[in-house]
């Protein structure tokens, strides 16, 4: 089964169309197109690293924003699909963060000298 956010944006109120919808559309499509645009600039001294660490806190901001959907809208929307997105979204983040470690310790010992 494919999780998707299209399942989960069109059952919130319309109240929220121009507050939780919207970030929550928002954050959710920014990671790869943040993770691209690092990857873009990945020659810069701290480039990439600044891309994932932005990555990882629109990983955070929709998990926060699929909890608040939880929390006041569950009666519209699937809270166990909310809850395996949830997952998803945290298990991103982890592993945009180990990435970011990873990409660190690279450019760290790529700009060793050599001896």
């Amino acid at each position: 089964m494919i999780l998707t956010m299209t399942e989960i944006v069109p059952k919130i109120p319309q109240v929220e169309k121009y507050d939780l919808t919207d970030q929550l559309r928002r954050s959710s499509k920014a990671i790869p197109r943040l993770i691209a645009e690092g990857y873009a600039k990945r020659h810069q001294k701290s480039g990439f690293n600044k891309y994932l660490d932005d990555a990882m806190a629109e990983s955070n901001e929709t998990v926060v924003s699929l909890e608040t959907c939880k929390d006041i809208y569950g009666k519209y929307i699937d809270i166990d699909l909310c809850n395996k997105l949830i997952k998803t979204y945290d298990i991103l983040g982890r592993q945009i963060y180990r990435l970011s470690l990873s990409w660190k310790a690279f450019k760290e010992k790529k700009a060793l000298p050599a001896s």
